[in-house]
């Protein structure tokens, strides 16, 4: 299993909390230990050239018995500051965090803790809220019935049922971006008023729409016949995808419309097209749409009003990831491509690590992900470890001077 976590950053700031894109490759039955690697990209002042890098974070990640037998392996992860937290198929959570035990050498990742979910189920999807100081974990089985359960940050604590009951029959769930991008609360000063963080559940036939304190409130729910099987949200306005369709939903005025086919290819062909919504910034969002010989990227509104150029790759992109002016994108073929959002030009293609084999294609019939490279985004930053900065602060001899030696003053 190779485990891989990509950061983009400036040459000055490689211990920044900038966002930060993660390259999460699932089981992968030949590989020995399962890693989990930061690649720096440094920009230049015109932001046109950039230079990736990789550097290791966790090793290993699941233990030899179960990467031999191929029963465990990394389905999700995030990182929030010094830490990381790793969901697995066998339901566990992993918590890391950066530590340095010696200041001679370079600092390093982990495990303060490991737990499995109450169902035991694989963990599917894990979504930090900082201004919460809560984690939204995502287990279950698709098929049959999922469950958000709820955790304190950064301890990974479960929530008390008393306090807040885990939601069942969930197919998937969109926190409002807004809220995701809310600044952490703060641990000094008197406690400050509370905001609500707002969040919808996709459920088969519905969208159930809450807010959450310091307990969880239900408003009301809106039919969605179709169902939908990916969702972003910000502010009112959810995009979703269906089995065929992205769609645009308003939330106040419970209206929904079609946008464009997820894959506009002939109906004859039976290819399996993997949806792709991410949130731009206020009311904009890039859907992915397949032609039958590439993929465009589909810069919309709120509204599914068009806006930008568009962008295209030759193959459909099995993640992507907006660290603006920048959207990042891994290809079946495990290589990335950066796009600059603004000239909808090419400015980098990453070669697949040379550790890696070529990325399954997704399917319906191969939508685990057991050998694959996953990119997501870690929108509150994540520390990584600097060998600039090891080096920097190596220490150093010094002479001290004697009384007899000491410098005459000079006034």
């Amino acid at each position: 299993m190779r485990f891989i976590k990509y950061k983009l950053q400036t040459s000055d700031t490689v211990e920044s909390t900038n966002p930060d894109l993660e390259l999460l490759p699932s089981a992968d039955r030949d590989a020995d230990k399962a890693s989990f690697l930061a690649a720096t990209v440094n920009v230049e002042a015109n932001a046109h050239n950039l230079d990736l890098y990789l550097q290791h974070l966790i090793s290993p990640v699941v233990d030899d018995s179960g990467l031999q037998t191929g029963t465990i392996h990394v389905r999700c992860a995030q990182a929030l500051g010094s830490e990381i937290y790793v969901g697995c198929s066998n339901g566990e959570l992993i918590r890391f965090a950066l530590q340095a035990d010696d200041p001679n050498k370079l600092e390093s990742y982990s495990i303060l803790s490991r737990q499995t979910v109450p169902n035991g189920k694989p963990v599917d999807e894990i979504v930090l809220i900082p201004c919460l100081s809560r984690a939204f974990i995502l287990s279950g089985n698709l098929l049959l019935d999922r469950i958000v359960h709820f955790y304190t940050l950064p301890s990974l604590d479960p929530v008390a049922p008393s306090l807040v009951k885990p939601i069942r029959h969930v197919v998937t769930l969109a926190v409002d971006h807004r809220d995701l991008q809310r600044p952490p609360l703060s641990s000094s000063g008197p406690p400050a008023p509370m905001d609500p963080v707002n969040f919808c559940i996709i459920k088969r036939s519905s969208i159930a729409m809450y807010t959450m304190r310091e307990r969880l409130s239900y408003h009301k729910e809106i039919p969605l016949p179709e169902g939908a099987t990916l969702a972003r949200r910000i502010g009112r306005s959810l995009c979703i995808a269906d089995k065929e369709n992205y769609n645009m939903v308003d939330l106040e005025g419970a209206s929904l419309f079609p946008v464009i086919p997820i894959s506009q290819a002939p109906e004859s062909s039976t290819a399996f097209v993997k949806p792709s919504i991410t949130i731009v910034g206020e009311n904009e969002f890039l859907i992915l749409s397949w032609t039958g010989a590439s993929t465009i990227g589909l810069f919309v509104t709120g509204d599914g009003d068009p806006v930008r150029g568009t962008l295209e790759w030759p193959m459909h992109p099995e993640a992507v990831c907006l660290d603006y002016p920048y959207v990042t994108t891994l290809l079946p073929n495990d290589t990335i491509e950066v796009h600059s959002i603004e000239t909808q030009s090419i400015v980098q293609v990453i070669s697949a690590p040379a550790s890696s084999s070529p990325s399954t294609p997704t399917t319906e019939e191969n939508s685990n992900p057991r050998s694959r490279l996953k990119l997501v985004s870690s929108l509150g930053g994540y520390l990584v470890p600097s060998t600039q900065r090891s080096d920097k602060m190596r220490t150093v001899p010094v002479r001290l001077l004697r009384g007899s030696e000491a410098i005459p003053s000079t006034t």
